[in-house]
């Protein structure tokens, strides 16, 4: 069953802003953001369609669920202010 988003807002940006890694456009903006409840937004690549497939068969997703893909810079940069727990 899908969350009920309403209440949430964002607190941070996880990692550095697209500009700051190599971004001249609003074309390509990958991003990361930490929400006001502790749980991560991500900005990608929607790409359920061409990887569903590809889950493997222990693996779930349920039907509210996408499959987003972000480029290994944004995940890399975000990873620093990323809590360990």
């Amino acid at each position: 069953m899908p969350r009920n988003f309403p209440a949430l807002s964002v607190v941070r940006r996880i990692g550095d802003p697209p500009k700051a890694r190599g971004s001249q456009t609003a074309e390509t903006c990958p991003d990361v953001f930490e929400l006001s409840d502790g749980s991560f937004a991500v900005i990608g690549t929607e790409a359920t369609a061409d990887l569903d497939r590809l889950i493997p068969p222990h693996m779930t997703r349920a039907d509210h669920e996408r499959i987003v893909v972000i480029d290994r810079e944004t995940i890399m940069r975000a990873k620093r202010d990323i809590p360990d727990a």
